[in-house]
């Protein structure tokens, strides 16, 4: 198959050159008609044949084709557009295909041929026979032109289909991205939740087995601290998966986000674990953004999670250093566990931390102390003076034990 359409278009093509041509040879100079000779016959089938090799070859078609033309004037036939069909559709063929400087220069050559080989053979060039060779001579520069435009506007075509292409590419991947982004949000939210009520059961209940034997009262609060802690625990699993099974047109029902309003009863869960902790606060609490306030509280819960997991500790504590453009949030323990480095923690929860921590404009750092225990520490962005007063967060209790 040809390179430049299918072959019937191409026979097509060449059809039509050749009847050009030959529809050419049959006029003469004092306008009138006559038989075409078999010269003229040869003539228009070869350089219709040429044709054929166009686009393989678009140089030494032209080259080709303008040879038969300058060979009309030779054989006594009259030198017309007609005549000069192939040389036509040659020149817009290598105004597509070939290169601006290439094509040009090919093209003048070819004009500039033709109208020396027909001025040759004339004596006397009356107005009409050079009307008709201006004609002839012009005839390959105006397809050149219009070969040239009907390039430009493929190539326009192909780069708006190109740049639609990148859109659609582009809503894919930036769809990917949200939908990455959404999982890893659950998959945090996950950890935090249902690993931070599992230890807290599971400190319980060894609480309760410690104490069953010598103090069935006190175990069998222990006992209902696990019973509340695991039912707790479902609510916010179930919750959870509920947001997976959501249809994306469905409105989004979320219950309020935690935030350090709750930290006193989430301290109060790991006093019944066991672990004693203290709060401090360094300077006057502001109201948070959501984001910033549930991301805080994520840090101590994640961290005192961590104490009671890892950490032969037996007591935290927790400081909150509240300045005008940043508070401050740090957990200390006195453990002697198996706390390791943030950037060697095998685990989610520190590294799941440093992301939200980062997501929301803050620093965190994680690592063993020189002297003994862990430290958690981070800084949160507080909101600008003057959009203070419409951050929706919830102003942190201050009370603590």
């Amino acid at each position: 198959m040809p390179r430049g359409g299918s072959s019937w278009g191409e026979g097509a093509i060449v059809a039509t050159a050749f009847l050009l041509c030959l529809l050419g040879s049959v006029l003469q100079v004092d306008d009138t008609v006559a038989p075409p000779s078999a010269a003229a016959y040869l003539l228009a089938a070869t350089s219709a044949a040429v044709t054929l090799a166009r686009h393989r070859a678009p140089v030494p078609t032209l080259a080709a084709t303008t040879v038969c033309g300058m060979l009309v004037a030779p054989l006594g036939l009259l030198p017309t557009p007609l005549t000069m069909a192939p040389v036509v559709i040659s020149a817009y063929t290598l105004a597509m295909r070939a290169e601006r400087r290439t094509a040009v220069a090919a093209l003048v050559t070819s004009s500039a041929l033709l109208v020396v080989s027909t001025l040759f053979f004339e004596d006397d060039l009356s107005w009409e026979d050079t009307s008709r060779l201006v004609t002839v001579a012009s005839s390959p520069l105006v397809a050149a032109a219009l070969g040239r435009l009907a390039k430009h506007r493929q190539a326009h075509l192909a780069y708006v289909e190109e740049r639609a292409l990148q859109a659609e590419m582009s809503r894919d991947s930036e769809a990917r991205r949200k939908v990455g982004e959404e999982r890893l949000r659950i998959a945090r939210e996950l950890h935090d939740l249902v690993a931070h009520q599992i230890t807290l059961a599971n400190a319980q209940a060894n609480v309760a087995a410690h104490l069953f034997s010598t103090s069935p009262d006190k175990a069998r609060t222990s006992l209902d601290e696990v019973v509340e802690t695991t039912r707790h625990a479902l609510d916010e699993l179930r919750a959870t998966v509920g947001l997976l099974r959501q249809r994306d047109d469905a409105p989004a029902p979320r219950e309020p986000a935690p935030g350090l309003a709750d930290v006193p009863m989430l301290l109060e869960s790991f006093r019944l674990a066991g672990l004693e902790v203290s709060v401090h606060h360094d300077g006057t609490a502001t109201p948070l953004p959501p984001a910033v306030d549930l991301t805080a509280y994520r840090i101590i819960q994640e961290a005192l999670t961590n104490v009671t997991k890892h950490a032969t500790a037996r007591s935290a504590d927790v400081r909150l250093t509240w300045e005008r453009e940043r508070v401050g949030i740090r957990i200390i323990d006195d453990g002697v566990g198996s706390h390791t480095p943030l950037e060697h923690s095998p685990g989610y929860g520190l590294i799941g931390l440093r992301e939200r921590t980062t997501a929301v404009g803050g620093s965190f750092t994680a690592g063993p102390r020189p002297d003994g225990g862990f430290i958690v520490a981070a800084q949160l962005p507080l909101p600008v003076a003057g959009s203070r007063a419409r951050t929706t967060g919830r102003a942190p209790d201050r009370e603590g034990r």
